[in-house]
């Protein structure tokens, strides 16, 4: 079979999160893994993808390519084993009563300060001043005594995006830094990004590219569900997607777990537990050598032998992992895979 290889040295800038910064509701939550919400749409429009179509994204983040299928009309179903991320992916994809929202900001911004709760030790304590960590655990543990999960969760990432802000966290490639540096009052961040992400609310159907002209209504969106599960095993039909836009993680790239291990343990911590990032920590010969032999029937001999160790467990996990992308398909489904040259 032949393939036509086009160069879009353009799209390049559209593989990186950067121009999700200033786009409404995608940017509640910065995640540096993900791609631009401008991506989707030119994929869709490549695809030709039509309103009624579901597109699936087994890796899916913090849900960039949910919300955009949700603009265009398109139903989507996403799926992470990272906590932080398919938390950001459900809260950013929901509906919402603003008028709700509003009445529960202004009631959470003005409450009375009662000191926590201080943990004596813990991973966040060093990245925060005193006063910030206090401020942080006082807002959480009001924010989880409301009962409507949807706003709960919706102030609760507000919070997460602000924390990180007035904390003293530097994210550097794999780890997190110690960065000392004056810090604004948290109680006046919050309620910035709060209001802002309820002004979000009511502007981001506008958002749309001038590409997709039809009038956009809220009725017109597309459904999106962002759910933990395992790219290896899909818990959805066969023969159910129209189209596939994803971008899976790189090869030795484990860092998902460290980078957000401040929100997850600070914020998240009352999630059940579910699947590891990764599953062949502690890899025996046996299964290393069960592997070898199943890359051996894809790859040519040589080619596996030469592959260092670390690289055999990824190639088997991506392998099923298309495998399944290819179960659940439709004849003629379209997909467009995000790669580098990590």
């Amino acid at each position: 079979m032949d393939f036509k290889l086009e160069e879009k040295p353009e799209w390049g800038p559209l593989a990186t999160f950067v121009p999700n910064k200033d786009e409404p509701v995608y940017n509640w939550f910065y995640y540096k893994e993900g791609f631009a919400k401008e991506l989707v749409f030119r994929l869709a429009e490549m695809f030709s993808l039509k309103k009624g179509m579901t597109v699936l994204d087994p890796f899916c983040g913090v849900g960039t390519a949910l919300l955009a299928c949700r603009q265009l009309g398109l139903d989507s179903l996403g799926f992470d084993v990272h906590p932080v991320a398919v938390f950001a992916a459900k809260v950013k994809v929901r509906d919402y009563d603003t008028e709700i929202l509003r009445s529960e900001i202004k009631n959470l911004i003005k409450a009375k300060f009662r000191l926590p709760k201080v943990p004596q030790s813990g991973f966040a304590r060093r990245f925060f001043h005193p006063r910030s960590l206090e401020d942080a655990l006082f807002f959480r543990n009001l924010i989880l005594e409301n009962r409507d999960r949807a706003v709960r969760d919706f102030l609760l990432l507000g919070l997460m995006s602000v924390a990180i802000k007035c904390s003293y966290a530097y994210k550097d490639g794999a780890v997190v830094k110690v960065r000392k540096k004056p810090v604004a009052p948290m109680r006046d961040m919050l309620r910035r990004q709060l209001f802002r992400m309820l002004r979000d609310l009511d502007s981001w159907k506008e958002s749309v590219s001038r590409r997709f002209p039809a009038n956009f209504q809220p009725e017109n969106a597309g459904e999106a569900h962002a759910s933990f599960g395992d790219a290896r095993s899909l818990p959805i039909e066969s023969e159910s997607v129209d189209a596939v836009i994803t971008s899976p993680p790189y090869l030795n790239k484990i860092e998902y777990t460290k980078i957000y291990e401040i929100e997850r343990s600070l914020f998240l911590d009352f999630l059940e537990e579910k699947p590891a990032v990764r599953t062949y920590i502690g890899l025996s010969l046996s299964k290393l050598e069960k592997d070898m032999a199943r890359l051996e029937g894809i790859l040519d001999y040589e080619t596996v032998k030469a592959l260092p160790a670390e690289a055999i467990p990824y190639l088997v996990d991506m392998f099923q992992s298309i495998e399944e992308m290819h179960r659940v398909c439709r004849k003629g489904a379209k997909l467009g895979i995000v790669i580098g040259n990590g």
